[in-house]
């Protein structure tokens, strides 16, 4: 049994052997780099989402608009868009995909993900990632050469606040004595899966990260990546990914490819989620953005036909 089998978000997506499915904000199609992020019906959505056994919802970190890179996620904070989803759902996994610990400091990180995870009973998890856009770095002033080290230091720091009282810390962005972080977690831990290498090694991320999360591959390349992290990890960690989906009506579709994903009938997702699940993928994070359906079809189809296949995990398994 690994470690945070009593944290309801993680014990809801991960299993050994098990295979989840989870929705990326904005849940809705758009072309070009903003969506319309009409608040109502994204929550509307969302609970639907949850009353459809979707296991989790995630939102991204884009601090600045930049409009070279095509995608500015949920536009809204991350951490201010957390607090309104976990007021309006009430067991569906909250997860960020991924907050950029190199521009952000420690301690804020490590207090707004601790409240988060307090307010929504324990159902955060927190992705994590360098970033790579290249106006964020110098608008923050951040030197883009130390990303790395600023991460392994982010990490360090936001485990150590939660785990122990008034701890001694002093790191390139704290110089920590006398105060103490709260609140903390109910289990003194939350689970942090890092995204992509995030500037390290698959050795450091198994040692240090309590899952990963990466991109859509082929499923050869995948499967050797799979293969590789257990290979360095005593127990279970869990392995994610991101999959862009178009999802057509007819569900005999043959893929074609888009970004990061394909367009497709369900009968082909259904087989290919069968193969991710095969190769040891725990947790399948779905983003509608190049949809030509309305999203609200689309999860339904999903709920009806593929989400029976990949189900949450329930308090007894």
């Amino acid at each position: 049994m690994d470690q945070f089998r009593q944290h309801p978000g993680y014990r809801r997506m991960f299993k050994e052997n098990h295979m989840t499915l989870g929705l990326f904000f904005p849940i809705e199609s758009y072309t070009g780099s903003i969506p319309r992020m009409d608040l109502e019906e994204q929550i509307k959505l969302a609970q639907r989402a949850e009353e459809l056994n979707f296991t989790s919802l995630v939102v991204r970190d884009v601090p600045l608009h930049d409009p070279y890179f095509g995608d500015v996620g949920q536009i809204y904070d991350p951490w201010v868009f957390l607090g309104y989803l976990a007021a309006n759902t009430e067991k569906i996994a909250l997860l960020t995909g991924s907050i950029i610990l190199t521009l952000r400091h420690p301690l804020h990180v490590a207090k707004a993900a601790a409240s988060v995870d307090k307010i929504s009973g324990g159902r955060l998890l927190l992705g994590v990632a360098t970033g790579d856009r290249p106006i964020e770095f110098p608008s923050f002033s951040v030197d883009f050469e130390q990303r790395a080290e600023l991460f392994r230091e982010a990490m360090s720091v936001i485990k150590q606040v939660w785990k122990t009282e008034f701890p001694a810390i002093n790191t390139a962005r704290v110089n920590m004595s006398n105060g103490d972080l709260i609140p903390k977690p109910d289990l003194h831990d939350i689970p942090v899966l890092v995204t992509g290498h995030s500037g390290q090694s698959v050795e450091w991320i198994a040692k240090n990260a309590d899952g990963w999360m990466y991109y859509p591959r082929n499923l050869t390349f995948q499967s050797e990546l799979i293969r590789n992290w257990r290979s360095l990890i005593n127990g279970f960690k869990p392995f994610s990914q991101s999959l862009y989906v178009d999802l057509t009506e007819d569900p005999d579709v043959d893929p074609t490819p888009i970004h990061l994903g394909f367009r497709t009938g369900r009968k082909f997702l259904i087989r290919f989620l069968e193969s991710l699940k095969e190769i040891g993928v725990n947790h399948v994070m779905l983003n509608l953005k190049y949809g030509q359906r309305p999203a609200s079809e689309v999860i339904e189809e999903l709920g009806e036909e593929v989400l029976p296949l990949f189900p949450p995990l329930t308090v007894d398994e």
